[in-house]
């Protein structure tokens, strides 16, 4: 069975005379626990809900491959939460975390700015330097308890090769996690290709329609699934079933939307390297691309998200002011085509004319147009 039946089809309920197909939200705190307590029922809502059960059974369908382990999943309420549980769960004084000097800058800043304080050694290396051939790579490596990766980063969209910094990892004992939230698991599966923990903010593509804040954490390992869980249930880091099950219905739409945004994204990609006011394009589905290779081995689908550079922050802002189709605001994946200057942050290495855009589902000749006039107001 194809992956995109699989998914629509996982959203169904039991097949029970006058039972709605699709199940709603459960709204308890509290369950009733007569008796003797049953392993694997509810108790209080801490502790597990049913919404969620059904969306965490879902994406670890999406994790899993077509063969071998069953992948594990838990829901956050964001992202963040997710990659602390991730951190939280591993980390302690006297550990050592390797992680991408260019990944999402909020998991820079909790690394450094908290783990870094309680005793973690945090090592970084660019994403484009993550190569196990790499005499700083390996270096690097030496003594770790936790490899960070993020391919494609953002918002530089370089990639690293799964497989191979798995391989090197798992050799000298270092676990592995993946921050997947650019590609998800329909375009990407880390645990297939070898990691410990796939971790994403499913605020993103995931869901898609920019109304969720939500994350997840994958995995395949049975006590560390285990240890995640209890750092969910002690930290109350939990997930309303209400975002759960609008979260469950967006997945429906995950094949359509994200097959629509990633041909856009191309199309995009394709057009803005054909334009003088452009110095640079970021877009793993270019074979200009200098991680073009390892996108075609271990991606299905390139991502909704490209960046490019304009020659200075004036030039990018009259842009932006100029595109009638570009809503400017941060965040990526969602249905909406959305773009922003990222040095207006101040937390990316990058140009002041640097763009990161998120290309949505909106007709592609419609966008390239308004892109088109867009960038003939800058010169």
């Amino acid at each position: 069975m194809h992956e995109e039946t699989r998914i629509v089809r996982g959203s169904l309920s039991e097949a029970v005379a006058g039972e709605p197909l699709h199940d709603g939200p459960v709204f308890a705190a509290p369950f009733h626990t007569p008796g003797t307590f049953a392993e694997g029922t509810y108790s209080y809502a801490r502790s597990g809900n049913p919404t969620w059960t059904h969306l965490e059974r879902s994406i670890a369908a999406m994790e899993s491959g077509e063969s071998g382990p069953e992948a594990k999943a838990l829901i956050f309420p964001s992202g963040m939460a997710a990659v602390m549980t991730v951190f939280g769960t591993l980390l302690r004084p006297g550990d050592v975390l390797v992680a991408p000097s260019d990944a999402y800058f909020l998991a820079r800043v909790l690394s450094q700015d908290y783990f870094a304080k309680i005793g973690v050694t945090v090592r970084q290396l660019p994403t484009a330097e993550m190569r196990p051939d790499s005499a700083a790579m390996r270096e690097t490596l030496n003594g770790a308890k936790l490899l960070l990766l993020e391919t494609p980063s953002n918002p530089g969209m370089d990639l690293c090769d799964i497989s191979e910094l798995c391989e090197a990892a798992h050799a000298v004992g270092t676990l592995v996690a993946v921050d997947n939230t650019t590609a998800t698991p329909l375009g990407q599966k880390p645990l297939v290709l070898g990691a410990d923990i796939s971790v994403a903010s499913d605020t993103k593509a995931m869901t898609g329609h920019s109304d969720l804040l939500l994350g997840h954490v994958a995995v395949h390992d049975t006590a560390l699934y285990g240890s995640m869980l209890q750092w969910r249930t002690m930290t109350g880091s939990i997930v309303g079933p209400m975002e759960a099950w609008l979260a469950q219905r967006s997945l429906v739409t995950l094949p359509l939307r994200l097959e629509r945004m990633c041909a856009n994204a191309q199309r995009i990609a394709e057009f803005l390297t054909t334009r003088d006011e452009i110095s640079q394009v970021h877009y793993p589905g270019l074979k200009t691309h200098a991680g073009h290779a390892i996108a075609v081995r271990q991606m299905r689908c390139f991502g909704p998200v490209l960046s490019f550079v304009l020659r200075d922050q004036a030039a990018a802002e009259s842009f932006l002011a100029g595109a009638a189709l570009l809503t400017i605001a941060t965040s990526f994946g969602g249905a909406t085509t959305t773009a922003e200057r990222r040095a207006r942050w101040g937390s990316d290495a990058v140009a002041e004319g640097f763009i990161r855009m998120s290309v949505g589902v909106e007709n592609a000749e419609d966008l390239i147009a308004d892109i088109k006039q867009a960038l003939e107001r800058i010169r």
